[in-house]
């Protein structure tokens, strides 16, 4: 065994009980770990630490003992229901301690687990079921439903969340035999695809193990309490649930859907948590409103894009203990390739993205795959134990981005610029082609750009991002009209929303004669650039004033400038809509923490896009200051259908582009 990782004294707070925490010696070397798997790690601490915490969600808690019961006994009721050896499974749940059984039962009743959006549209879950060759479907009952799936599908057992299904022995009979082992896929896992198609990363067990098992580049140990918030779908939420679960430690749920700043510092506080992820983009908010979250956790890793010198200065000045990791590395390398543990002296400069973990190898390469020499710039692959088996169903694909080199071995190109320096570190200096990131999403503009063209009313299109400031990045997508009517860019927006998740929707569609082409007659990306810097979000293309409508009520005045401050530009109208002028749901947390501060109001992020507009929610907010001082309620009128309409008008397009705030990879 390995020593134990390093651990802080248990000093944190409860709002009840709990579990004792487990023995920190308990950990094993990675290799060990690559060949158990998972299951068998879990199965482990079960076994040594029955007792101890594994998983809340605030609803249930589980120890090792009761999760290994329950898992066990649903993995018995998924073979029972025909689930076998090498099956992919889609899975639909909502983030709870019900979706960590379920991931587990489905491994030891020998399946690949393919987790599933709930959010995100039919049609291209259709797709993705359909590619990664899903045979079933299993999750609550009530996302079943809803969800209105042509292929088969298994409600999970209400109980499954608590207790296994079946008695211990039943549970043990044939259950743990089924497992696939390490070099089987756990997971099936989708990135953007650059032709419209999305892909699926097919990753497999042993590699999980390697990278979460004893990790040296982040301080784990069996005392530490890991935040589980990251959507499912997304590769770094493996590292939270299994990087906990690999050394002991417990798994924190947090079941929030979209949580606010002031959600998640409550979660982190109310639960003890000592570690957590976040996507470069939400950490970059955090820092800059020096939340409180940070006085609770003791590792924070950070990864998806950048990160800024000046927030990562200002977080470790103002908390000074805190273990601050930048991570990277795209789902084809399983969560993380390369760390690197950032210092006061590294906000000097540019922040590195680190040297290769847990089994992962690092070449910088020239456009001949042959090795580049000192500091000069390259490619980066990927190479090591923790490679994905490749793209299902897109063997071509596969072959393009994994290649056996002669001298290298089996490689994955990243398609990113870095260089070395002295001391091995590396940075990151761009793309070599037109990938982007935006709010730690890994986004193909192709793949909207795909989808724009299958409108009737669009001849061309492209994509690009729009940056005005470290801490904000839009989509901006431009379009080309068919002869005939002009189309409406938020009817634009509206469609694409039937057909693409959230996150790849454009946050301003804005029509042109023609898109810029470079000498070589491809689309001028940088010319589209410097488009995206004059155009008026959600416009036509030409920029115009925006005349003031009817003077604002003192509420409305209020939520106005909170909305200026956030958008970058003054909002004077009240019908003004916050995504057509370019917000995000990143930046919706940043007005609703301000109006929390501000007006001593909380708004949800779904009472937020329910009421987009400056009338809506300024409504939604005199609604809520009433209720926190009733003697001032005045009696409510006969009819209030007019004050309904007001808060919760019909736009459907602002709850559609409400996006989750994670990364589907780390790079």
């Amino acid at each position: 065994m390995s020593p134990s990782t390093p651990i802080i004294s248990d000093t944190r707070k409860d709002d009840g009980p709990v579990p004792p925490l487990s023995d920190p010696t308990t950990t094993v070397d990675r290799q060990t770990a690559r060949r158990a798997g998972l299951p068998d790690l879990v199965a482990r601490h079960a076994e040594r630490t029955p007792n101890a915490l594994a998983v809340t969600d605030g609803d249930h808690t589980l120890t090792y003992s009761q999760l290994v019961t329950a898992a066990r006994g649903l993995a018995a009721y998924l073979r029972a229901h025909g689930v076998g050896r090498g099956d992919r499974v889609a899975l639909l749940t909502t983030r709870s301690a019900g979706t960590v059984t379920a991931q587990l039962a489905l491994w030891w009743a020998g399946a690949v687990c393919v987790p599933i959006d709930p959010a995100q549209p039919l049609p291209r879950t259709e797709a993705m079921t359909a590619d990664a060759g899903v045979t079933l479907t299993v999750g609550e009952a009530k996302l079943l439903e809803s969800a209105r799936l042509t292929g088969p599908t298994l409600a999970l057992p209400e109980s499954s969340a608590v207790s296994g299904v079946l008695s211990a022995t039943e549970a043990v009979v044939g259950a743990g035999d089924a497992f696939d082992g390490p070099d089987g896929p756990a997971f099936i896992m989708f990135t953007s695809g650059s032709t419209g198609r999305p892909k699926g990363v097919a990753v497999p067990h042993g590699a999980i193990a390697e990278l979460v098992t004893d990790p040296h580049y982040v301080t784990l140990g069996a005392r530490d309490r890991v935040l589980f918030h990251s959507p499912m779908t997304f590769d770094a939420s493996t590292f939270e649930v299994w990087g906990a679960l690999a050394n002991g430690a417990a798994v924190v749920v947090c079941t929030v859907d979209r949580p606010s700043f002031e959600d998640l510092a409550r979660h982190v506080e109310r639960h003890g948590v000592t570690v957590a992820f976040f996507t470069t983009a939400l950490f970059h908010q955090l820092a800059a409103r020096r939340s409180r979250v940070f006085s609770q956790l003791r590792t924070v890793v950070v990864g998806g894009e950048a990160l800024a010198a000046t927030h990562a200065r200002e977080v470790l000045r103002a908390f000074p203990w805190l273990e601050l990791v930048n991570g990277y590395g795209p789902t084809e390398t399983t969560t993380f390739a390369t760390a690197h543990r950032v210092t006061a002296a590294d906000c000097d400069g540019q922040i590195p993205i680190g040297r290769p973990i847990a089994g992962a190898t690092v070449h910088v390469l020239d456009p001949d795959r042959r090795p580049v020499t000192g500091s000069a710039r390259g490619e980066l692959w990927v190479g090591g134990s923790r490679l994905a088996h490749g793209y299902t169903g897109q063997p071509a694909l596969t072959a393009e981005r994994f290649i056996e080199h002669p001298a290298l071995g089996r490689l994955y190109r990243t398609g990113d610029v870095v260089s070395r320096r002295p001391d091995g570190v590396l940075d990151f200096h761009g793309r070599t082609d037109d990938q982007i990131k935006v709010r730690g999403f890994r986004i193909e503009p192709g793949e909207i750009e795909h989808a724009l063209r299958e409108q009737a009313d669009v001849d061309d299109a492209a994509v690009t991002v729009h940056r005005s400031g470290a801490d904000d990045a839009r989509l901006v997508a431009y379009v080309v009209a068919t002869p005939g009517p002009v189309p409406r860019p938020d009817a634009v927006r509206l469609r694409l929303a039937d057909v693409l998740p959230a996150h790849l929707v454009p946050d301003a569609v804005t029509v042109v004669d023609r898109l810029p082409l470079t000498p070589s007659g491809k689309v001028d990306r940088r010319a589209l650039a410097g488009l995206a810097d004059t155009a008026v979000p959600g416009g036509s293309g030409t920029p115009t004033a925006v005349a003031p409508s009817a003077a604002l009520t003192p509420l409305e005045q209020a939520v106005a400038n909170v909305w200026s401050r956030a958008l970058g530009s003054e909002v004077m109208r009240s019908d003004a809509d916050f995504l057509a002028l370019g917000g995000h749901s990143l930046l919706a947390l940043v007005v609703t923490d301000d109006l929390r501060e501000e007006l001593g109001v909380e708004l949800t992020l779904a009472d937020f896009f329910a009421a987009p507009t400056v009338a809506g929610q300024a409504h939604l907010v005199e609604r809520a200051l009433l209720a926190a001082h009733s003697d001032l309620r005045p009696e409510a009128p006969e009819n209030t259908a007019a004050l309904d309409n007001t808060a919760a008008p019909d736009n459907t397009e602002s709850v559609q582009s409400a996006e989750s705030l994670e990364c589907t990879d780390v790079h």
